[in-house]
């Protein structure tokens, strides 16, 4: 019974789960099975559970050790199902181990053409998001930010399969987008090559570890949140030097790259409104999204980006604050969708929030410590840790909202009295 909750454990951390949830996982297994004299911890890196059957007998711990994580939120799905039935009391341990298997060797949904596919795709529609309107060059530019994109794509996973970590994947992975734009600015077409630079940033934003990162931290799982955090610093740090290495050499050349192209506000809401659905479908496919939440992961992005687009446009709100707000309505929404399915918030919450990442400040950053302005290049850095703070706190936010007016998952009638008290501390359970 141990084993199987860290087993579910491990899965669930994996896969990008809050530390929270995955001690709340653990917890209602150890309880369905009458094992109520448990603690699990939760890490980055290290899960155990210790049970005391009584006072005066010695405790029998284990743990495991998380090595490798996933992007594979229909095994994520999966696994709800399977806990949300241990819960119930309708599986047995042996039953429990048998569906723990055949989820563990069920294959991703969806090829690998397609999700490099999705990759160029999620550029392409990013190049319209922050070009913000279509004219005689957009498709040439779609088409330049969609191949460099899988060109990207490609590289990393060739250099994955000799075992560099992820760190170098990642300053491969931004290189050819950064060289696209840096070409595109030599000729007098006015093909933006700012605008591909950026779309190729927001298919390499880590978002799902920044939020989960945050999430932990907010709710008092500060080592995990730490090493969560760092995380995300290596990653954007590679996708930095990666594009850092190329805009120096090509404003030495005097490339001519506009900043301003990467910031085309709202000049057109439709279209912009259609590129953010565009770029959440894709970005859930990269995510292995089951094919059934996919309509409503991009419903889910479509209320957040015409919520930041009527904050920032109507009500001149600051595009920090109104990140924030339209982040928490994703929240929110997302924690609605998943307490109706019994399932996991991030599938409905991950992508959804991919159009509101803070890709165009980070470039304008990095272009700006390029050119040798240091100031403009730190306030446009800060600015891009404001954006993606205020979105992953949004996000928690708008989840905790939730919360506090809905039944606890799981709860029956005769134990909801118990179930509903919080565990005094940061840390507290909600149940299953």
């Amino acid at each position: 019974m141990l084993d199987l909750s860290l087993r579910i454990g491990e899965l669930l951390l994996a896969s990008g789960e809050a530390a929270e949830d995955v001690e709340a996982a653990m917890l209602g297994i150890a309880h369905a099975y009458r094992l109520d004299h448990c603690e699990p911890q939760v890490t980055f890196t290290l899960i155990s559970i210790s049970h005391q059957p009584s006072l005066i007998d010695p405790p029998v711990t284990a743990d495991r050790v998380v090595r490798r994580r996933t992007s594979d939120y229909t095994r994520l799905a999966a696994v709800y199902e399977l806990v949300a039935d241990i819960t119930a009391e309708q599986v047995t341990v042996n039953d429990a181990y048998r569906r723990l298997a055949e989820i563990r060797r069920n294959r991703h949904p969806y090829p690998v053409w397609l999700m490099s596919a999705a990759t160029g795709l999620l550029a392409g529609a990013a190049s319209f998001l922050v070009g913000g309107r279509i004219d005689s060059t957009a498709w040439l530019v779609f088409v330049s930010a969609f191949t460099t994109a899988v060109v990207g794509d490609r590289l990393a996973s060739a250099i994955a399969r000799r075992g560099l970590p992820e760190f170098y994947q990642f300053v491969i992975a931004a290189m050819p987008a950064a060289l696209c734009g840096i070409l595109l600015s030599f000729n007098e077409l006015h093909l933006r090559g700012s605008v591909v630079i950026t779309g190729g940033l927001f298919a390499l934003l880590p978002g799902r570890a920044m939020v989960a990162a945050v999430q932990d931290g907010l709710t008092g799982f500060y080592i995990t949140a730490a090493a969560r955090l760092l995380e995300v610093m290596y990653l954007i740090a590679g996708i930095i030097i990666g594009v850092m290495l190329v805009l120096y050499v090509g404003v030495n050349y005097n490339a001519r790259l506009r900043p301003d192209e990467s910031l085309g506000g709202t000049t057109s809401p439709p279209i912009q409104l259609v590129a953010a659905m565009v770029l959440a479908l894709a970005f859930a496919m990269l995510l292995q999204t089951d094919r059934r939440s996919l309509p409503m992961v991009v419903i889910n992005a479509a209320i957040g980006w015409s919520t930041y687009g009527v904050l920032t446009n109507n009500a001149g709100i600051s595009p920090i604050v109104a990140t924030g707000l339209a982040a928490g309505l994703v929240g929110l929404f997302g924690q609605l969708l998943a307490r109706y399915r019994a399932a996991s918030a991030l599938p409905y919450v991950t992508a959804a929030i991919g159009p509101l990442m803070p890709g165009s400040a980070l470039y304008l950053g990095m272009l700006a410590f390029a050119q040798g302005h240091a100031a403009s290049g730190l306030v446009s850095a800060s600015r891009a840790v404001a954006l993606a703070l205020a979105l992953a706190i949004g996000v928690n936010l708008g989840g905790e909202v939730a919360r506090l007016f809905l039944k606890n998952p799981g709860a029956s009638d005769r134990d909801t009295p118990h179930a509903l008290i919080p565990r005094r501390a940061a840390k507290r359970t909600r149940g299953f």
